[in-house]
């Protein structure tokens, strides 16, 4: 004679409960997939930065600062700024989408050089503002650079220049 025991009454009658199953539930809110399309970020050179005609002391060295936000020019004693050559900050036009936040990296070059080889160490360059900026409604936002040089006692003439790099970046 064979007995079978049913698992589930054998723990019942051994005192021990067994667990529910618990019924499926749904989420209170549907979950959803989502994807943010940007419009492609663009960076463009407006003008150039541009120290303007300078007239190096022959005994004292100094700086020439274009500033960023207003685009003078400025000088240290010494240093002779030539009045029909004044300069210019550079300008930079961008597009993104609208209400994106936008990161600026400047990298400015250690120094302007001429054809010659003569060379001008650049102290610094600088934005308009921060370098976190929101993208206007409209989808553009602007940058100003300016810089620092540094200009020797009989600095040879010429023209002198180089390439920086200005990025921008979502974030």
């Amino acid at each position: 004679m064979r007995i079978f025991i049913n698992a589930a009454a054998a723990l019942v009658a051994l005192g021990m409960t067994v667990p529910a199953l618990a019924a499926p539930v749904a989420s209170p809110t549907p979950p959803q997939g989502r994807a943010l399309l940007l419009i492609p970020l663009t960076l463009t050179k407006v003008q150039d930065l541009h120290f303007g005609t300078i007239i190096p002391s022959t005994t004292t060295a100094g700086f020439v600062t274009i500033n960023a936000v207003s685009g003078a020019r400025t000088a240290s004693a010494g240093i002779g700024l030539v009045a029909t050559d004044v300069g210019q900050r550079a300008q930079f036009a961008g597009a993104g989408s609208a209400g994106q936040k936008v990161f600026l990296d400047l990298t400015p070059p250690v120094e302007l050089a001429n054809p010659a080889g003569d060379k001008i160490t650049v102290i610094g360059m600088t934005l308009d503002g921060p370098a976190l900026r929101t993208i206007a409604a409209n989808q553009s936002f602007f940058a100003g650079v300016g810089g620092t040089i540094f200009i020797n006692a009989n600095q040879p003439e010429g023209l002198y220049s180089a390439t920086y790099d200005l990025t921008a970046d979502y974030q």
